[in-house]
């Protein structure tokens, strides 16, 4: 495993940390502002990362051919720096699929920290058409319990499928899908739902009943916050052409979600884009933020929602021109800094660059970002706060 550290603070940065050493408090913002770069395992696609509460990072990639590969599971441990071997998540050779990039799988760290990974499965010629799968890790914690197809009448998977677990047992595997009538302006986003750490979902429902279709080769995501509600971010395709991003927020376990617009994007295309959602910080006056990333046109965001009111208190770009840029993710460390990632230069069949930027608590970025080459095709980076303060790209 390939490893560099960045630091992305300079000047001012070591004159505030000079400060806080003399104050003692030092040990907690040693690496605040360092940003550690590591390559994906055995030259793995697509990483999907996580966190959970004892320090212990999760992560899954995809391996093999794109048009039909598996998916493998590795972590590494609080105070470890290797992470351990490889355990092969679908049960089925061969059936996941990276090709469009936004079609991988993703995973969610529920209760008892355990581990459930969603991802678009192979669509065999001549079959129904591709199933939204679903895998647990066993109760030994030695693997994962064979694949399942949650998906049961709705059909037409396309884009991105994703997955959220709570600390209650709740689980939520979200993708979007036909719906009573043709076309991408008159498709659903779904949701099966279990209440029983995923030993059994419920058929799929529909999550909202506005009718804003939803952008049929666009992937979405899927979050549980530290409060336990459930988030579903995808795009639409109202009319086929306004491309806008939607939050549907649910406090009642996924039974019923409220939907919020959160931006505008006119395009009589399929962007192919990708979003993310991850918890803000918690602080001792009340519960965390949520954090949302996207794209429009050529341009990555992000904003910090408020959970009882999830409406973007104002987007924030990544800094510079606009352009090729793709597939934000988010994180957001214990002192209140957020950290964005995205893609630049990717596109059908073709990799490119990774980049970064550090914001502080008020949303003001902090130094002048980094770059780094070597997002291979199909392909794109995900991001954790460490417990110290840092940040860990994953590309």
């Amino acid at each position: 495993m390939k490893s560099k550290s960045y630091p992305i603070l300079f000047g001012i940065f070591a004159v505030m940390l000079l400060q806080v050493e003399r104050v003692g408090l030092q040990p907690a913002l040693h690496a605040a502002g360092k940003v550690n770069l590591l390559r994906t395992p055995n030259g793995g696609l697509q990483p999907q990362a996580a966190l959970d509460e004892r320090g212990v990072l999760h992560l899954v990639y995809f391996t093999g051919e794109p048009q039909g590969g598996d998916i493998y599971y590795v972590r590494r441990d609080e105070g470890k720096t290797e992470f351990t071997s490889p355990m092969r998540v679908n049960s089925e050779a061969g059936s996941a699929v990276a090709v469009g990039t936004i079609r991988g799988a993703q995973l969610a760290v529920g209760k008892n920290e355990r581990v459930h990974v969603a991802w678009n499965g192979r669509h065999d010629p001549g079959g129904p058409g591709a199933p939204m799968l679903y895998a647990r890790m066993n109760d030994a914690r030695t693997g994962f319990d064979p694949q399942r197809n949650v998906m049961r009448f709705s059909g037409g998977l396309d884009g991105g499928g994703s997955i959220a677990a709570d600390k209650s047992g709740n689980v939520y595997v979200a993708w979007h899908g036909k719906g009573d009538k043709e076309g991408e302006e008159n498709r659903r986003v779904w949701v099966a739902r279990s209440t029983d750490e995923g030993k059994t979902f419920s058929s799929e429902a529909a999550a909202w009943n506005e009718p804003t279709g939803a952008c049929g080769c666009c992937g979405m995501r899927a979050f549980a916050d530290r409060q336990e509600r459930v988030h579903l971010l995808y795009r639409a395709a109202t009319e086929r052409v306004n491309r806008d991003m939607y939050l549907l927020s649910s406090e009642n376990h996924g039974q019923t979600f409220s939907g919020t617009l959160l931006d505008r994007w006119n395009l009589n295309a399929c962007p192919m884009s990708s979003a993310a959602l991850a918890d803000g910080v918690t602080g001792p006056a009340g519960p965390s933020e949520l954090l949302a990333a996207w794209e429009t046109n050529g341009q990555v965001y992000f904003a910090s929602l408020d959970p009882q009111n999830p409406r973007p208190i104002s987007p924030i770009p990544a800094p510079g021109g606009t352009g090729k840029r793709k597939h934000p993710m988010i994180a957001a460390n214990s002192r209140g800094e957020t950290m964005l990632i995205w893609t630049e230069g990717t596109a059908w069949k073709k990799g490119g660059s990774l980049a970064w930027q550090l914001y502080d608590s008020q949303g003001k970025p902090v130094g002048e970002g980094g770059s780094e080459q070597g997002i291979p095709m199909w392909s794109f980076a995900a991001v954790i706060a460490e417990n110290d303060g840092s940040f860990t790209i994953i590309y």
